[in-house]
């Protein structure tokens, strides 16, 4: 196989093995709240909300060191066994504890700090300048099924249930656990590119340093690694892309949590009310899965940039929480187990719920697709840093919103994604106009990127 066969084929088996592992984590973060609404009358008192805060706040945290982490072990076995640490997770609601869950809450918030500054090492360390908009998308639309897959079981397997029973919320996260695992082996499958050197390794260095300079070597890199994070953090590009990325983290929190949680809330639905938690996680994939496959495998044939795809991104999310907000009550969010009777601003429609789930979907694979592509293109050379800094950003907003998610009526909640998406979209154009006067100084065509 050549050499641009094997990075093709890695992309793919990255996007698989991404695929099964949060066709599991996703699944689970969509219906964690309800099942848990259910499982407190017993024992057990914990919250869904409470639990991806603390994740997304631990794995905020934990990027500060990830880059480290993975320049000492390489990004393929930092994310065997950052996928261990996610089917962990997911097996703790096979039969939950209190204390477990928030325990396996810290411990996945590492492991996904580790997990998303590896993939975008490898994701970079296999493509180039030319090749990085059409692996981004490669990645993006494969690692988007996962929303297909688990949800269309959810819909089928809890169709005219308004009652979660114990032996569905195991049948349902055995099979999760599973999927997990089949997904965190198939990283070994990726293959190490035989011209890609760690600094320090040139030449014929491999063969007379012993195991003490090895080492040192690795905690060299480790450190150099952790002051390139820290030294990015701080450039104009980082910051002004650290706007979109926080809008991305907002979004993140309402279509993976909050927004299932509405529609199983709303008791208007009737008893397809839970069921339809699943389809509006499919719709979610959908939009996802075409946004990438658009805007990431025909990137070649997009001679204007970046921004255009943007602009479509922000202006459907737009649409999509004005629908929302007429369609939704206003404390669904927050409403108890009994669900709410509330009617907002028109009777509620699942074909329109079903509708701002594709929307959702769709302008979230535009903002992520070119994050992934700028930060692939300005950053090919210190890419475990750069990703960092991007999850880093991204899961801190979206431990902040889990948070609010808790005490904030729903109108709240869209009017500061609306705000933040606004400027976010706004730093990503000036970004975008800079990267495109680089590439026009050394002569390239911008439609490259």
């Amino acid at each position: 196989m050549s050499s641009e066969g094997k990075k093709l084929f890695n992309i793919i088996i990255l996007g698989v093995s991404f695929m099964f592992i949060f066709t599991a984590f996703q699944s689970c973060g969509n219906i964690a709240q309800t099942v848990i609404t259910n499982l407190n009358n017993t024992d057990f008192h914990g919250s869904g909300y409470t639990s991806m805060s603390i994740i997304y706040g631990v794995l905020s945290a934990s990027n500060l060191i990830s880059p480290s982490l993975v320049a000492i072990v390489g990004p393929q076995f930092s994310m065997v066994v950052s996928g261990v640490f996610y089917s962990l997770y997911i097996a703790v609601f096979i039969q939950p504890t209190t204390w477990a869950f928030y325990t396996a809450s810290v411990l996945i918030g590492i492991a996904a700090a580790v997990l998303w500054t590896a993939q975008g090492n490898c994701l970079t360390e296999n493509s180039d300048e030319n090749t990085i908009g059409r692996n981004s998308g490669i990645f993006w639309a494969l690692l988007q099924f996962s929303l297909i897959f688990g949800n269309l079981y959810i819909y089928f397997a809890w169709q005219g249930k308004t009652h979660i029973s114990e032996s569905d919320r195991r049948t349902v996260f055995i099979a999760l656990t599973v999927i997990s695992l089949v997904g965190t082996v198939l990283f070994f499958l990726i293959r190490k590119q035989e011209d890609t050197k760690a600094p320090g390794d040139d030449d014929s260095t491999n063969e007379i340093l012993g195991e003490s300079s090895s080492a040192r070597n690795k905690m060299m890199r480790a450190v150099a690694a952790f002051k390139k994070s820290i030294t990015l953090s701080f450039t104009k590009e980082m910051l002004l892309l650290s706007v979109t990325t926080a809008y991305t983290g907002l979004v993140l929190t309402f279509f993976s949590g909050v927004y299932g949680t509405c529609i199983g809330a709303v008791n208007r639905f009737g008893s397809e009310e839970k069921s339809l938690i699943g389809l509006s996680g499919i719709f979610i994939g959908v939009g996802e899965i075409l946004g990438g496959g658009i805007f990431g495998l025909l990137s070649k044939k997009n001679r204007s940039g970046r921004n255009p795809v943007v602009m479509l991104g922000i202006l459907v999310h737009f649409i999509a929480f004005y629908l929302i907000f007429f369609n939704m009550p206003n404390d669904a969010p927050i409403a108890p187990m009994e669900g709410t009777d509330q009617v907002a601003y028109m009777i509620p429609s699942k074909e329109v719920a079903m509708l701002c789930s594709f929307l959702l979907g769709l302008g979230d694979s535009c903002f992520n697709t070119q994050l992934l592509s700028i930060l692939g293109f300005l950053y090919s050379e210190d890419s475990a840093p750069a990703f960092a800094i991007f999850k880093f950003v991204q899961s801190i907003c979206a431990a902040v919103a889990y948070f609010y998610s808790n005490y904030f009526l729903l109108q709240w909640q869209l009017l500061i994604m609306v705000i933040v998406g606004f400027f976010g979209t706004i730093t990503f154009f000036t970004v975008e106009w800079g990267a495109a006067a680089a590439l026009a100084a050394r002569g390239s065509d911008y439609s490259s990127i």
